[in-house]
Order: C-alpha cells, then sequence, then structure tokens
C-alpha cells in the first residue's frame, strides 16, 4: 500500500504546474538564436578585465597586510584578557597563560605557509611585521607568567643550597585588629 502512495506521489511530481522541460540543443542552435543584449559592447569587457588585474594585485596587497598585521591586532585583546584573568595561580589563569603561548609559538612553527600567502611588492616589510606581532606577543606572555611568579628569577629557584629570598612585608585583608 505505501509502495501504491510513493508512486503516486511521483507521479504528481511530473505533473506540477510549475515545471518545465527544456529540450536537449546543440551549442551552436542555442547561439544562434540569442542576440547581445541592447547596451552590450566586447570592447567594454577588454577594459574591465584590465581594470580588475589593477583591482586584483591592490587586494592581494591590502590582504597581505592583514596577514601581517593579525598578530599585532590581537596583543590589545591578549592584554585585557591577561588583565582580567588576574595574577593567582589557578586553572583559568594558567590555561589563559597556555594559550597565549601557543598561539604564537604555532604561528612561528608554520610561518613558510603564512609567507606564502603574502605577495607583492612590500612582502619582505610585511613579514618582518607578522614576525614582530608574534614575538610582541611572546613577549607579553612572558610578562604575565613572571607577574604571576612561575618563572625563576632568582638564584633559590635553580640551586638547593640557596636560601629563598625573604618577604621585607606582609599584608592581608580582613578584619581589623587592636
Amino acid at each position: 500500500m505505501a509502495m501504491a502512495s510513493i508512486g503516486k506521489n511521483r507521479s504528481m511530481v511530473r505533473r506540477h504546474k510549475w515545471s518545465f522541460s527544456f529540450p536537449q540543443r546543440a551549442k551552436s542552435e542555442r547561439q544562434i538564436e540569442l542576440a547581445s543584449p541592447p547596451g552590450y559592447s566586447s570592447s567594454l569587457g577588454q577594459v574591465h578585465v584590465e581594470a580588475s588585474k589593477e583591482t586584483d594585485a591592490s587586494l592581494i596587497v591590502k590582504k597581505s597586510w592583514d596577514i601581517a598585521l593579525a598578530p599585532l591586532k590581537q596583543v590589545p585583546m591578549n592584554l585585557f584578557i591577561m588583565y582580567m584573568a588576574g595574577n593567582s595561580i589557578s586553572i583559568f589563569p594558567i590555561m589563559m597563560v597556555g594559550m597565549l603561548f601557543l598561539r604564537p609559538v604555532k604561528a612561528l612553527i608554520t610561518i613558510q605557509s603564512t609567507f606564502k600567502l603574502i605577495e607583492g611588492s612590500q612582502a619582505f616589510f610585511q613579514k618582518v611585521v607578522y614576525l614582530f606581532g608574534n614575538l610582541v606577543s611572546l613577549a607579553v606572555a612572558l610578562y604575565k607568567c613572571s607577574s604571576m611568579g612561575l618563572l625563576p628569577t632568582h638564584a633559590s629557584d635553580w640551586l638547593d643550597f640557596v636560601e629563598p629570598q625573604q618577604r621585607m612585608e606582609f599584608t592581608g585583608g580582613g578584619f581589623f585588629r587592636n
């Protein structure tokens, strides 16, 4: 019974009033039938091709600069995120610092494939800007690690026989005591 209803639906689809039937014709017959539209000139198409080549060159340079400036555009957002993460040693700030390290390192590892995308007369400067932006991102990550106390900056961090640095002051929040 289901097969009969499927057969009925197929025949109804074929007879739909909005369906069209395009007979197969040879290409030569189609070209003969169609005339050029009003205002069409074949010479205007050639001028458009030359203008599009100039536009393509400027678009390639613009896209190359976008690729080169991408790491520098990320630095202010990274600074804000690191400020919001705080200096405590917990999972969220550690993950944020890890990602802050991984992105520029991955970009520096895949630098050859990125430089294949950069073309144009200013390619050398664009490559230098791209490299500088990734190094700035790494510097931000190192500063954040230093402010969190994750970098070994004292001799006691490296050597067992050197005493750790003693704190001169202690502060704490809470209630006022007499």
